[in-house]
Formats: structure tokens, sequence, C-alpha cells
């Protein structure tokens, strides 16, 4: 308990300062959302799936919805990491299912117009990626890992892309489905981890990183 005076010495007020507890992490949902919609995009990338476009739901919902409010968690976390890539992504899911959905349609752009769309948008996030991947060396190796597998899936999707290869795309399908199983692993560390409250699943520990004075 405070006492807080005014200027005056006339009013007097008492303030309580309450302690707001810590919320649950929210990386194992951020990670989750991320490796189910890569994995069904990837899945049809690799001509795994003989269906439609079911990505493109999950990239709304579950990719794109419950991934982005796992970054907005993450801001309350003071996590600037994980807000940062679980927002972006997130709204990466949204933009490109808001394309598909809405944009293509109208465009009505040829088989290479839509791959050259596809190639500059992935370029876009290509950039973000790197970044992110050199900084995900800081977390730890798990997290390492997805950026990293990620980082090849979206440099060979580009190259598919420009170059409306189909073998590329395929390949670009195989390395996602390895990211997806990458983030699916570190999201149930997570959890268990979480609930262990010790490390039971090993996700490697990050490179130190010292502020400078």
């Amino acid at each position: 308990m405070s006492t807080v005076v005014g200027a005056s010495s006339a009013t007097v007020q008492k303030t309580e300062v309450v302690s707001v507890p810590p919320i649950a992490d929210p990386a194992p949902l951020g990670l989750a959302a991320f490796a189910l919609t890569t994995f069904l995009f990837s899945a049809l990338n690799a001509h795994w799936t003989k269906g439609t476009t079911a990505w493109l739901g999950y990239a709304f919902a579950y990719g794109g919805l419950a991934q982005l409010l796992a970054g907005m968690w993450e801001f309350r976390n003071r996590n600037v990491f994980g807000a940062t890539a679980f927002s972006s992504y997130g709204a990466f899911w949204i933009g490109a299912a808001l394309y598909i959905e809405l944009v293509v349609p109208v465009a009505k752009p040829t088989a290479a117009e839509l791959g050259n769309d596809l190639a500059w948008i992935t370029l876009a996030f290509l950039i973000f990626n790197t970044y992110m991947l050199i900084f995900s060396l800081f977390v730890n190796k798990a997290v390492f890992l997805v950026f990293l597998t990620l980082e090849i899936t979206e440099l060979v999707l580009i190259i598919a892309n420009f170059g409306s290869s189909t073998t590329m795309t395929k390949v670009g399908g195989y390395i996602g489905i390895i990211t997806a199983a990458c983030a699916w692993y570190t999201s149930a560390a997570g959890v268990l981890n979480g609930l262990a409250g010790r490390q039971v699943m090993p996700v490697g520990k990050g490179m130190p990183l010292r502020a400078t004075s």
C-alpha cells in the first residue's frame, strides 16, 4: 500500500499496487497453427492430396486468425520475437487466402501471371524470414530449424513460381512438409515442457545474446 499526497497536501489518496499474473505461453498455439496450414498447403504442392484447396479455410481460421492471436498475446508476454513472427505469418496466411479468394477471380491472371504474383509475395516474406532466421539463433535450436526449413521452402517455391516448374513446386512441397513437422515438434515440446515445468522434449539452447553497455 502506498500513499500519494497532492500538491496542496489537502487531498490524500491511497493506492494499492496489484501485480498482474503472467499469461500462458502462446507459442505452442502459434507453432501448431503454422504447422497445420503449412502441411496442408505443402501436401497440395507435393501432389499428395487429390482434393481441392482445403488449406484456404485453415489459412483464414487457424494459420491466420489463431496465429495472429498468438502473436498479440506474445506482445503481452513482452516477447518481441514471438510477437513479430506469429503476427507476421498469421497475416501472411490471411493475405494469401484473400489473394486466392478475392483477387484471382476478379483479375483472372494467366498461369504465368499467377506464378509471378506468388513468387513476388513469397520473395517479400523470404526477406522477412531471413533476418528472423538469424535472430532465431538466439531463441533455441528447434525454433531455428523451423525458420531454416521455412527459408529453404520459400526459396524453392520462388524458383518454382518464377520458372513455372511443377518439379520445383513438388520439391518445395516436400520441404514444406518437413517445415511443418519441425513446427509441430516445437509446438508439442512447448506444451509438454510447460505441463511438466521442466524440459522433457529437448529444444536446444539458443546462442547467448549479451547487451552492450
